[in-house]
């Protein structure tokens, strides 16, 4: 039986505008060049604002017809067809920037077609150029330009690896297998794959039928390149790949054995056990392990010619302390300047002109006032963005004075992301969005806006303690520890306690695996 019901329904919907400035407001300075070029291209009514070009001088709208070079197309069925190269300046935008109308005006005369209504171009065709979308608080472009790191534009470590192999001495097989060997390097330097799969894909891929053997006396001779222990299966053999380009002395030796005899009880520093298996001395042990220390765990990640690429990290702000007085300035040097095309200002203008307004121009012209509304609608995205990042920096300038003059860690306050927002009037939701991605430039440092934000911790005087602060407190303790006997989570904790900060184990535990900080048996030193 089919039943008809009637459902009242309230919901709250985001608009395509506030969705576009949530996307732009969580991008990093180093991804909104590419954002903006990418809405360039999809948008012909948006570009990049160029003051050096010459511009011409506005045209007297009130001129003969002779001297007016657009009074030719007033009779011109095909007016948008035309090529409108010449630049005017592009009509300025206010704050909020309304839908346009796109209902027939009441005064406006009837034309002999019934459905052609005129379009309100009122909001196109000031003289007034439109403001771009910098502001007060963009940093200066040298500063920015010196102290910006630049991009890492050395090869990369699969390009050094296929050199090394070209110069092997290696028939067109080997050097197949070899090719499959190096793309199958992961990050790290590691091959982890299976030689058995890899003969898969060289059969699959190449047609080319190989056996496991082979591929392993290809992969000693791969074994061999630089760096040292490159396309390892596993970590003990990319050591023992690196100790064999070592002087093979007493210390290479038992650091051989202890890779090889007692891997397991190496990880887990079991130095006595160790010693009574392979019958060493206090001293040989140590400098066996010094010898194991120095060798790279990772080599496929080592230096700038690594496979990844090195990645740097540019501010999205800059903050200056002038005798007391803090400067904040947002980075804009990916952020060119934009502005609507001028040319789009023209078609308006023509269209006005125009005798005739068929439905076929008036559609054209409603394409394009789409693009010219969507350009606007980015470039006031992009202010209030800027507006945004402002605020809320300022917002942590102010609660975090003590710390950005003078850089001691100890001198952060407890600071949640809801103190931002009550201070600066918007959601946590939005404040998160800033904090996540952003990074400020202080005359200590970069430091990323999540590192300021921190729990507070109760003292015995009453007030809170700040995490970062605890944890500051500890990494010292750590550090200063004798590494014959390394304090235990048990022993932070009182001494902790013993400094007024009310704390407990697991939270001490908490804050040592957030330093990165290992369990005291593995903190062991001979």
């Amino acid at each position: 039986m089919q039943r008809l019901d009637l459902k009242q329904l309230l919901s709250q919907k985001l608009s395509p505008q506030q969705i576009q400035f949530i996307k732009l407001l969580q991008i990093p300075t180093a991804e909104l060049e590419t954002r903006i070029k990418e809405e360039m291209e999809v948008n012909p009514a948006l570009e990049e604002d160029e003051p050096d070009e010459p511009e011409e001088l506005d045209r007297d709208d009130d001129s003969d017809d002779s001297d007016d070079p657009d009074a030719s197309l007033d009779n011109d069925e095909n007016t948008l067809d035309e090529d409108f190269d010449d630049r005017r300046d592009a009509p300025e935008m206010a704050d909020e920037m309304p839908e346009p109308d796109l209902a027939p005006k009441d005064d406006s005369p009837a034309d002999d077609a019934p459905d052609n209504t005129d379009l309100d171009l009122s909001d196109y065709l000031n003289d007034d150029e439109i403001a771009g979308y910098k502001m007060q608080g963009d940093g200066p472009g040298e500063e920015e330009e010196r102290d910006t790191p630049l991009a890492d534009t050395s090869g990369s470590l699969l390009d050094s690896l296929l050199d090394q192999l070209h110069f092997a001495d290696l028939d067109e097989r080997q050097e197949a297998i070899g090719q499959q060997l190096i793309g199958s390097i992961d990050g790290d330097g590691y091959i982890r794959r299976d030689l058995s799969a890899i003969a898969n894909d060289l059969a699959f891929s190449q047609n080319l039928e190989v056996t496991v053997p082979e591929i392993e006396a290809v992969l000693r001779v791969v074994q061999g390149f630089d760096p040292p222990g490159i396309a390892a299966r596993d970590l003990p053999e990319c050591l023992l790949l690196q100790l064999e380009r070592r002087p093979q002395d007493e210390n290479t030796v038992n650091a051989e054995r202890i890779l090889t005899e007692t891997f397991d009880e190496f990880t887990k520093k079991h130095y006595p056990r160790i010693q009574q298996k392979l019958d060493l001395e206090d001293e040989e042990l140590k400098e066996a392990i010094n010898v194991i220390l120095k060798l790279n765990p990772k080599p496929g990640g080592s230096g700038p010619s690594g496979l990844g690429k090195t990645q740097y990290l540019m501010p999205d702000f800059i903050l200056t302390n002038d005798n007391g007085v803090f400067n904040l300035t947002l980075n804009a040097r990916n952020a060119p300047e934009l502005r609507v095309s001028p040319a789009y200002t023209e078609m308006f203008r023509t269209y006005d002109k125009a005798a005739k307004k068929d439905q076929k121009m008036k559609e054209a012209v409603t394409f394009v006032k789409q693009k010219l509304d969507s350009a606007k609608w980015f470039i006031d995205a992009i202010r209030q963005r800027q507006n945004t990042l402002l605020r809320t920096m300022n917002a942590i300038v102010e609660l975090q004075r003590d710390f950005f003059a003078e850089g001691d860690e100890g001198k952060l306050k407890p600071m949640i992301l809801k103190d931002i927002a009550q201070r600066i009037g918007m959601d946590i939701s939005t404040v998160s969005r800033v904090a996540n991605s952003k990074s400020v430039q202080t005359e200590f440092g970069i430091y990323p806006l999540k590192y300021f934000f921190s729990e507070g911790i109760a003292t015995d005087s009453g007030e809170d303690a700040s995490s970062r602060e605890v944890k500051s407190i500890l990494k010292d303790l750590i550090g200063k520890e004798s590494k014959k006997r390394p304090l235990s989570d048990d022993k932070l904790e009182k001494m902790l306690n013993a400094r007024g900060y009310n704390i407990a184990r697991r939270t001490v535990a908490k804050y040592r695996e957030q330093l990165n900080i290992p369990v005291a048996r593995l903190r062991k030193e001979l």
